[in-house]
């Protein structure tokens, strides 16, 4: 069996055309064949060379990751680092251990995109720990892009890579980017200049697609939206705080009150300092 790597789907989908007919078929044959050949549209940005880093860390929300991941898998030629303190294997909040690709030392220091992911009990610890800190506010300094989905932006916010930019987070600590002097936006993507940031867990499916048509085209984005058949029709209205029932938005803040409370202590001290 063939390996097909993933990233090469679009291609072989998209760019690869049909061979032309058999030496037997006649010239009208042909004609009428390549009439139903694609071809490939030349002003579009196929093939690039991105470099993106992706942060990873014990305890964040491994949705966060490959929604994105997912999405940067479809840039052909671009390459995706993985990238964590240690060439240790992580392991996410749900338990799904993931084998950084690189390390705070080997990582490229001249990024296209810079990416975190959020999660809970995990990301305040990134978020406080001086390493991480100091990796990201360096390659955050140079990189063409700087963002995250949902609570990941607390993390952008206390390396300093906030301050000034509308950004959004997770509802559940949104308001606590203001104390990293960001100005707290709630919609499902922001982008401020070159700061791009999506709402909680599922927004990094859009959050890529997003990015994905900045780095190439829309029509690129299509096709990938496409091929990722994302077409959500949820089966309950409750993935907001516009629609969800009062009982669910009551039970779920106060199952989260405890981390947004930790959120905006840390972005208070992050003030105060």
């Amino acid at each position: 069996m063939i390996d097909i790597d993933r990233r090469n789907l679009i291609a072989i989908a998209l760019l690869a055309p049909l061979a032309a007919g058999g030496t037997g078929a006649s010239a009208q044959q042909n004609e009428a064949h390549s009439a139903h050949m694609y071809m490939p549209d030349s002003t579009v940005h196929w093939e690039g060379n991105e470099q993106i880093a992706m942060l990873i860390y014990p305890g964040m929300t491994v949705m966060d990751l490959i929604g994105p991941h997912c999405m940067f898998g479809s840039l052909m030629g671009a390459k995706i680092h993985l990238v964590s303190k240690t060439p240790e294997p992580v392991t996410s909040d749900a338990g799904v251990t993931i084998v950084p690709t690189a390390t705070f030392e080997t990582c490229p220091r001249d990024l296209t995109v810079l990416f975190a992911p959020g999660g809970t009990d995990g990301t305040l610890a990134a978020a406080t720990d001086p390493a991480t800190l100091t990796f990201m506010a360096d390659r955050g300094a140079r990189a063409n892009y700087v963002t995250s989905v949902c609570s990941g932006s607390l993390i952008l916010g206390a390396a300093g890579l906030l301050k000034g930019y509308k950004a959004t987070s997770h509802w559940s600590c949104r308001d606590a980017l203001a104390g990293f002097g960001a100005i707290p936006t709630d919609a499902r993507v922001v982008r401020d200049r070159n700061r791009v940031t999506g709402a909680g867990v599922t927004a990094g499916l859009d959050f890529g697609l997003m990015m994905i048509a900045e780095l190439r085209s829309r029509f690129y984005a299509e096709c990938t939206q496409l091929v990722s058949e994302y077409d959500p029709r949820p089966p309950f209205h409750a993935g907001s705080m516009k629609t969800a029932p009062e009982k669910v938005k009551a039970d779920m803040i106060e199952l989260l009150s405890g981390f947004s409370k930790q959120a905006a202590q840390l972005s208070s001290r992050t003030k105060q300092s």
